[in-house]
């Protein structure tokens, strides 16, 4: 495919067929075990072919589509095993790669918009992407000082795209829905329709990207890519080697796996205490494990990909930590009176505070020990329990809201602790919290915003 394809009506259709190909898979699955084939294997079969048109479909059409792919990919650690795997492949494959845009487009493209002498600006330059994403893909190249570097290229029509994909695939939300439980859909697809923008501008990237930079140029556990040139529609940063996370968590080592899990937990709590921004696109792809002959206590986190950020002057909102604090002392009615006060609970809703205990205590278990076990039946088992109607649980949660300034946190906090089951990680996540998240290790009490 050498673009995105820019036809609105096209991209509709190919979305629109993504439902209508689950019902008929579904029907043709009836008909395969009318005529004598054992249930499993025709369910194996038809969520391998669902999985697969998932990722073909996504993959190909990059813009929103495959975004909404990549976010959906984080959650897969909640689905009940027996569906998982078949799709397990397919939604990780969208944390890394997707169909290139061919070499001509991209020269055309960097001829547009750094000039018909961009070559001057290169050393050397790989056509082949190194990796494609949901607005753009990244290529590996050599500065004209000598240095390596990303060179990430933003597709044509990339915002028209982003739009109509998001558009569309709201309105086929409740039939993607019940692939994840406990998680709503629609509410994901509107706010990565409401970052769009922001996430189109690449000056707003490469200052985010400098932010981080300079922070933790000189951490012992966090790096990030400098940036070196930025125009219209292009990034050049450094190039940063590693294990991409999405390999960590198919074939990684314990070692690599627990060492990456504590350096996620830390950058997600640090980040917005060091820099004031939170980054909000936590897939795996966008982050390496930096590995080298030393034991794994001295390996980094190498973060990419900025585009997406929460901006938080004062870091993490005090009232998180304090929730957490009381919640964990068993001050139900502390609990409750900061959730009404922050808009968690809106007037007119009676709670029972003991039962909003109930409600959050399985949630923030690992904040309670020193060591936790990040593993996808806890995250199943979570996932179940908030989603089941049949549950408390699900009854109380309907009654929660979850008010707009805290949205993107607690997305990216759930996407986070995805990758974190997804990696099978042993981290010390309460460490982190008592370090980095305001209100979580003060005495004083919360006395409102």
């Amino acid at each position: 495919m050498s673009d995105l394809p820019r036809k609105a009506v096209v991209r509709t259709a190919k979305l629109a067929a993504l439902p209508l190909g689950f019902a008929g898979r579904a029907t043709l699955g009836l008909g395969k075990r009318l005529g004598g084939r054992p249930a499993e294997e025709v369910t194996a079969e038809l969520q391998q072919r669902t999985a697969d048109q998932l990722f073909a479909t996504l993959g190909s059409l990059k813009g929103g589509a495959m975004k909404f792919g990549q976010a959906l990919s984080v959650f897969e650690a909640a689905l009940p095993e027996e569906v998982a795997g078949p799709y397990r492949a397919a939604l990780t494959k969208l944390q890394e790669a997707a169909p290139p845009m061919p070499a001509a487009s991209v020269h055309a493209a960097l001829a547009e918009r750094l000039g018909s002498d961009w070559r001057d600006l290169f050393q050397e330059f790989e056509d082949k992407p190194a990796a494609a994403a949901s607005i753009g893909q990244v290529h590996r190249a050599v500065w004209h000082d000598g240095r390596t570097v990303a060179v990430k290229v933003q597709y044509p029509g990339a915002g028209a795209a982003l739009l109509s994909d998001l558009t569309q695939l709201g309105r086929v939300a409740r039939l993607i829905g019940p692939l994840i439980p406990g998680l709503d859909v629609k509410p994901l697809i509107n706010e990565l329709r409401n970052r769009v923008t922001e996430e189109l501008d690449y000056a707003l990237e490469a200052q985010a990207q400098r932010v981080h930079a300079e922070e933790f140029a000189d951490d012992w556990d966090i790096s990030v890519p400098r940036v070196v040139a930025q125009g219209d529609q292009v990034l050049v940063t450094e190039w940063m080697e590693g294990i991409p996370l999405s390999e960590v968590i198919s074939d990684g080592t314990r070692e690599q796996r627990d060492r990456a899990g504590q350096l996620l937990a830390r950058f997600l709590f640090a980040g917005p205490a060091r820099t004031g921004l939170l980054h909000a696109d936590p897939h795996p792809g966008n982050f390496r494990l930096l590995v080298d002959e030393g034991p794994a206590e001295g390996w980094r986190l190498g973060v990419l990909d900025f585009g997406t950020v929460d901006r938080l002057p004062e870091g993490l909102p005090l009232p998180i930590g304090t929730a957490l604090r009381m919640a964990l002392s068993d001050d139900a009615a502390g609990v409750l009176d900061m959730l009404r006060q922050e808009g968690f609970v809106k007037p007119g809703i009676s709670l029972d505070p003991a039962a909003v205990l109930d409600y959050l205590l399985p949630i923030i278990e690992p904040a309670a020990v020193d060591d936790f076990h990040f593993t996808r039946s806890w995250m199943r088992a979570q996932a179940a329990r908030v989603g089941d109607p049949r549950s408390p649980a699900y009854a109380l949660g309907r009654q929660l809201n979850l008010p707009p300034s805290y949205l993107l946190i607690h997305r990216v906090t759930l996407s986070t602790i995805g990758v974190l089951c997804q990696l099978d990680a042993n981290a010390q996540l309460r460490a982190e919290l008592l370090e980095w998240l305001p209100g979580f290790a003060e005495s004083e009490d919360w006395v409102g915003a």
